[in-house]
């Protein structure tokens, strides 16, 4: 015998059990359906969307605005202190021109005051007179 003839007589090793014989059940009744419906739409969707972007858009068109405003009052805010600064500086240089040595000795003289003679220090702790204090003329 051949071995093709040989392979056709024997049984496969992995062949299947028979089945133990059942009652036949009821086939099932078919019948053709539609698609579902779409539930929702994209309306809603696209709304928010755009509330979205007109917040944002909204939101920096205001943040600019007050970036600007701020600018402004800034610029206002630095000359008005370039003006007090200006004006600290005139005031201190009439208050040197007042207060010079010869200036102060002028105006003492006008309220009728002399130039001191002598010094003296009072000594607070005990009320003593340090120095030699001398009478005006």
């Amino acid at each position: 015998m051949s071995a093709q003839a040989t392979a056709r007589v024997a049984p496969p090793a992995f062949a299947p059990r028979p089945r133990p014989e059942r009652e036949a059940a009821p086939a099932p009744r078919l019948r053709v359906v539609r698609a579902p419906a779409q539930a929702r739409t994209r309306v809603p969707f696209v709304l928010v969307c755009m509330a979205v972007l007109a917040a944002a858009l909204l939101s920096a068109l205001l943040l600019n605005t007050q970036m600007a405003q701020n600018a402004y009052q800034r610029h206002d805010l630095t000359n008005e202190l370039a003006r007090l600064d200006q004006d600290q500086k005139d005031l201190v240089a009439v208050l040197d021109h007042k207060s010079s040595p010869e200036e102060l000795a002028a105006s003492a003289r006008r309220l009728g005051m002399v130039p001191a003679a002598g010094t003296g220090w009072v000594r607070l702790a005990d009320g003593s007179v340090q120095g030699v204090p001398k009478a005006s003329k």
